[in-house]
């Protein structure tokens, strides 16, 4: 797997919060093993299903370069969100982690963050399902492209959101705060701030249902 170097958002990886042990942590991730995490609300929380402040809140810590996620996204994704975010029985919350490599996963994410909030969890869903083909001989970059593309970013959009300082800035502090939460790898998802081994359907299942039970 390569990161074309025309993304020219490589620096990015030795800024803030992604240099030396934070480097070194997501350059074990890909394995994609969860760990224990923190729980509340966060700056820069992307959310699905009930308002915040609901019963039960699901956190996802995921990365757009994770195969475990795409796999998750495609297996579990449609039947959970069908079962408890459609109906409003919970909060999901998705937060970025990227993983290796991570040039790519971070570009994806502000690329995401660009096409707007409307469109923020298509572009990372699409992105996810088309894995296989940005890792190809082509390499990422037509691949991010062509889905910008598919929310009205031109090039020179998707050039200016991977490189924008600002949006960097913010992805370096919500990967700080994983790190500092003790998140170790991706998917990890929480269920009201503890965090589920078992990130099958009837695990998850099993923990949200106690949770919505509970009081």
């Amino acid at each position: 797997m390569r990161a074309d170097g025309r993304f020219k958002f490589a620096s990015m990886s030795r800024r803030a919060a992604v240099t030396g042990a934070a480097l070194a942590a997501m350059a074990a991730l890909a394995g994609c093993s969860g760990s224990s995490a923190g729980a509340g609300a966060a700056e820069g929380d992307m959310a699905k299903g009930a308002a915040e402040g609901a019963k039960v809140t699901v956190v996802e810590y995921a990365s757009v370069t994770c195969g475990a996620c795409a796999a998750w996204q495609q297996q579990v994704w449609p039947e959970f969100k069908a079962k408890y975010v459609d109906t409003n029985q919970v909060r999901f919350v998705f937060r970025e982690f990227p993983t290796a490599p991570e040039p790519v996963a971070v570009a994806g994410f502000l690329m995401a963050r660009c096409a707007g909030e409307e469109n923020y969890f298509p572009v990372v869903e699409e992105i996810l399902a088309s894995q296989q083909e940005m890792f190809g001989p082509a390499g990422p970059r037509p691949v991010l492209l062509r889905i910008a593309n598919g929310v009205g970013l031109s090039e020179e959009q998707f050039q200016q959101c991977v490189t924008d300082e600002e949006a960097i800035a913010a992805m370096d502090a919500r990967i700080k705060a994983a790190l500092d939460a003790g998140v170790g790898g991706t998917p990890t998802f929480m269920v009201n701030g503890q965090t589920v081994q078992d990130n099958s359907l009837a695990g998850l299942s099993a923990a949200v249902d106690a949770a919505l039970a509970e009081g």
